[in-house]
């Protein structure tokens, strides 16, 4: 069940990459969700932060297809996507060098004021790039801000992410990020 859980879990992050619904991605899908990330919170992709976020996506890509073996310049299937996650992320060690940069970088572009806090509405603009349906952002938001404050701070959000892509905890508030399973 637990694998289940994660694969679920992959497969979506794979159609959040996947937004042509090509069934394949590229290191170009993956760059587009980073556009529609900054373009969703105006930020270039020159700047300090849309520069550590198209970095740290590529540095991702890179590490899916060193994983299967492959150069930078591959497709990947959905299958395929599955097993590099997994062989990069969840049972590899690169998770920390290279997947935590990438989610720094996006939770400093949604808290743009730079006072460790994402409110709804940035939340909100986050999952937007992510293509989630609009009815499951309050939801997804009200799971993880288990303490109802009405904001995320940066290290929660930063800990759904990383349940989301590597746990298979069935309880981890961070099966939510996206909105339910």
């Amino acid at each position: 069940m637990a694998i289940d859980l994660l694969n679920h879990k992959l497969d979506r992050a794979f159609d959040h990459i996947d937004a042509a619904g090509r069934e394949v991605v590229d290191r170009e899908d993956l760059l587009g969700l980073g556009a529609r990330i900054l373009v969703g919170f105006g930020e270039s992709p020159t700047s300090l932060a849309g520069n550590r976020l198209v970095g740290g996506l590529g540095g991702v890509w890179a590490s899916l297809s060193d994983a299967l073996g492959r150069d930078g310049d591959c497709r990947l299937t959905r299958e395929e996507f599955r097993t590099a996650m997994t062989k990069a992320f969840v049972a590899g060690d690169a998770y920390e060098p290279v997947f935590h940069p990438a989610v720094v970088a996006v939770a400093e572009i949604c808290d743009g004021d730079g006072d460790g806090l994402v409110g709804a509405r940035e939340f909100r603009t986050l999952l937007s790039a992510y293509g989630t349906a609009y009815d499951d952002m309050d939801a997804a938001f009200d799971r993880l801000d288990y303490t109802g404050r009405g904001v995320l701070t940066v290290a929660e959000l930063m800990a759904a992410a990383r349940q989301y892509y590597t746990g298979t905890d069935p309880d981890a508030a961070g099966n939510w990020l996206f909105g339910p399973l």
